[in-house]
């Protein structure tokens, strides 16, 4: 059966099964099976060169699989990757659009790539959507990248699209406009937009409905949050009082002691030998006189261990 014949569920946008892709001899994805549910926020996770931008090029139609099969949108991805296209927006790393024009002047040409009748209209109501009315005559270069993130965002919405795919768009955005940003995230997937959403910010990760986790271009873990730490096995313990990097060094060295991070005056100590790990810390903490507890493992201690063991599993 053909990824065109395969009978998709109603509420599924994404459906893809084995997407391979190679560049050369190297295989940067390979075989990768992904879902994504209509209004449902994905975080794709990974770090640099994990195959994210590549399967997000893929699932869009910009880049053919070399093997595998799916459906976005329910179109299949390698024939009808035009209608896809028509249907999706998608917002690079990079800012790429015109500098030289003002936001209205951008968001017009846009809306003349997708033949958007009245055009006046649809950039007036993007505009106030956005909140970039006041600041529609300004050039483009001259925008702060909250301001340049918020424009691109624009663009990419404006054509009412069914899929959004964001490829790492908040990197060297400040704080407040990341939360603005995915307020706005939020708010266009109650309206029944899907979302997915590649990015490094655990913070980020936590705001989507489900996360999946890419390393050397196959997928090693995926869930909610609370699947993916659960799964993980790890245990946490807090050491108060003394962050020093000597006390550290003799941690790492403990059984059962996977990662050890300083936090302030704190140390978090990380492991997946829940015995060895209480043993060993409460005993350190106990000889310095300090304060020893469990603590709660983070998303960003999931990731370091599925990283960790992804490169060992490469080399």
């Amino acid at each position: 059966m053909t990824a065109a014949e395969t009978v998709v569920p109603d509420d599924e946008v994404i459906r893809v099964r084995g997407l391979t892709k190679r560049f050369g001899a190297k295989t940067v994805v390979r075989d990768v099976d992904l879902n994504v549910k209509r209004g449902e926020i994905v975080g794709f996770l990974g770090p640099n060169g994990s195959g994210k931008t590549t399967t997000i090029r893929m699932i869009c139609g910009l880049l053919r699989a070399d093997e595998g099969e799916g459906t976005a949108l329910g179109h299949d991805i390698r024939n009808e990757s035009a209608l896809i296209k028509l249907k999706t927006g998608y917002m690079t790393q990079r800012f790429s659009f015109y500098e030289d024009l003002t936001i209205r002047e951008n968001l017009d040409f846009v809306a003349r790539l997708y033949d958007m009748k009245p055009r006046r209209k649809a950039v007036d109501e993007t505009l106030e959507r956005l909140g970039l009315t006041n600041r529609q005559n300004q050039l483009a270069g001259t925008l702060s990248g909250g301001w340049k993130q918020r424009l691109a965002l624009a663009a990419c919405v404006m054509h009412q699209p069914q899929l959004l795919l964001l490829d790492e768009p908040t990197a060297g955005v400040d704080p407040k406009a990341r939360r603005e940003f995915w307020d706005e995230i939020h708010a266009l997937a109650d309206e029944g937009l899907t979302v997915l959403v590649s990015t490094h910010y655990m913070d980020e990760a936590e705001r989507c409905h489900r996360i999946v986790y890419i390393a050397y271009g196959t997928i090693v873990a995926r869930g909610t949050v609370a699947e993916v730490v659960a799964e993980s096995g790890l245990k946490t313990w807090l050491i108060h009082g003394d962050g020093s990097a000597r006390l550290m060094a003799e941690l790492r060295a403990l059984p059962g002691v996977e990662q050890v991070a300083p936090f302030g005056t704190d140390i978090h100590v990380v492991g997946s030998d829940a015995a060895a790990l209480e043993k060993g810390v409460s005993e350190v903490a106990r000889e310095r006189g300090l304060q020893a507890e469990p603590g709660e493992t983070s998303l960003e201690d999931v990731f370091i261990r599925l990283m960790t063991d992804a490169q060992a599993n490469e080399q």
